[in-house]
């Protein structure tokens, strides 16, 4: 199981805002962030992995 940081999220492409994410979270359209610390949140690569497959399989990309 491997963790990603907010940095390691912009390096993939993900560049949204903190403020953007916690949107998206909230409203169920990101995977939802584990909590380290007070100021630290942290993904789960299969979870962002999984919401970018289905993002290009919207738009009608196969899943590589």
């Amino acid at each position: 199981m491997k963790l990603l940081d907010y940095t390691a999220l912009r390096e993939r492409g993900i560049r949204y805002s903190k403020p953007h994410l916690w949107r998206l979270w909230t409203a169920g359209k990101f995977p939802r962030p584990v909590k380290l610390s007070a100021s630290r949140n942290v993904w789960l690569e299969s979870d962002v992995n999984a919401w970018v497959k289905s993002r290009l399989a919207e738009r009608g990309f196969a899943a590589a």
